[in-house]
């Protein structure tokens, strides 16, 4: 189980599916189980139209940014490239959320970490952040 205390990241990801495919935490579930894993990997999914979704409860490890699970919580939006504002705003929503529960936590991209070259969730979550209001966020070590 997660120590709400250790929670150091709060990680956002894209399914990078396309972006007129409407799936949800359901189809992402199957994704993973494929993958030999536990069902989803992420804490939340937010679909198309802005529906949050529960993956994995909070209190479980989740598998969405390798060798930092134990510490981060992921949060996926459907899509690859393009982002709906319903998304969007679901997203910070979610942040803001888990900013409350876990006041020690950074915002971050799955791309900030430097073990990974892949560019999910192909948008700056920094700059996204800052235009929110949002906590600052830093990138995570290596």
């Amino acid at each position: 189980m997660l120590d709400p205390a250790a929670i150091k990241h709060l990680v956002v990801h894209c399914s990078d599916t396309p972006d007129d495919e409407a799936i949800g935490a359901r189809e992402i579930h199957q994704m993973h189980l494929g993958f030999g894993w536990h069902g989803t990997g992420y804490h939340r999914v937010i679909t198309r139209t802005g529906d949050i979704e529960m993956g994995r409860p909070d209190y479980w490890q989740g598998a969405h940014v390798y060798g930092h699970n134990e510490i981060s919580l992921g949060v996926c939006m459907i899509g690859r490239h393009t982002f709906t504002d319903a998304q969007f705003n679901a997203l910070e929503s979610i942040l803001k959320h888990w900013l409350e529960q876990y006041p020690q936590a950074s915002i971050c991209g799955h791309r900030d970490f430097s073990y990974t070259d892949k560019t999910c969730p192909n948008f700056d979550v920094a700059s996204w952040c800052a235009s929110r209001g949002l906590k600052a966020t830093l990138p995570p070590p290596a």
